[in-house]
């Protein structure tokens, strides 16, 4: 058995981008700590498909879809989640996107939809389920953060700028709401492998790079997040508010590696 502080049991966890990369593996991981989960995302058959792997976790979950860039939608998911649970203590915020190419090069239009959807996405869903934590009094968002939230990543300005922001948002969503029983934090994940990203750092210079800056000397896997969101999303984090929790093998660490 694990530590009692650690148990997500009859705890309800909603995963917002939570049907591909991290956030599939945050509400798998979610469900093996004991939460009901409820992933969700833009296509249908993929919060189908993800709800029933909830169920055969052995929890609860609810199929719906939902989209960062519409506040109804948003409404309307917290509205389903209180429907079928009573109240939801755990939001995660995996819904994002990027484009690299030369920040000369990069169409404005390009830049606003990212930053809709990383940044004001996140802003979205943090208000509208915050206010329900608020009036409960409990609470537990986790946003997801990037190494570009704190160092530049070459050709990949907007998604930086809006993974900065993300953290500066975290903070002070983290202040506003410390009395209200509502802790705010970011993950930042390192360089980790998922299907999405194989191609972009299999045998690339980029990938090389990655590596060489890694003291670990290899990229995360997926799962290697889950502990880091498990314990941000429990009551052992009842102190713990404002904070980046850093899951990159030492990059942030490193100054010289060899």
């Amino acid at each position: 058995m694990g530590h009692p502080l650690l148990d997500l049991t009859d705890k309800t966890a909603v995963v917002i981008g939570g049907t591909s990369g991290i956030g599939l593996s945050l509400a798998r991981g979610l469900a093996q700590a004991g939460a009901n989960v409820v992933p969700t995302g833009r296509r249908e058959d993929l919060v189908r498909k993800t709800a029933a792997e909830i169920v055969v976790l052995g929890r609860r979950s609810l199929a719906q879809t939902c989209d960062v860039t519409d506040n109804a939608s948003i409404e309307r998911l917290l509205q389903s989640v209180c429907a079928e649970f009573g109240s939801v203590q755990i939001l995660v915020n995996c819904a994002g996107r990027t484009r690299k190419m030369p920040t000369l090069d990069f169409p404005e239009s390009e830049w606003d939809a990212i930053l809709e959807t990383n940044l004001k996405g996140t802003l979205r869903a943090c208000r509208v389920f915050g206010r329900h934590m608020i009036e409960r009094r409990y609470g537990r968002i986790i946003n997801i953060g990037s190494l570009s939230s704190l160092v530049g990543l070459f050709e990949v300005a907007a998604y930086g700028a809006s993974k900065a922001a993300v953290a500066s948002l975290t903070k002070t969503l983290a202040i506003e709401w410390a009395a209200s029983g509502v802790c705010v934090n970011a993950l930042v994940p390192g360089v980790l492998r998922t299907d999405l990203n194989a191609a972009l750092l299999d045998g690339t210079e980029r990938g090389k790079e990655f590596l060489l800056r890694t003291p670990m000397r290899r990229f995360g896997k997926l799962e290697e997040l889950v502990g880091a969101a498990v314990f941000l999303a429990s009551d052992a984090a009842s102190f713990v508010t404002g904070h980046l929790l850093v899951v990159d093998g030492g990059i942030m660490a490193s100054g010289v590696n060899q």
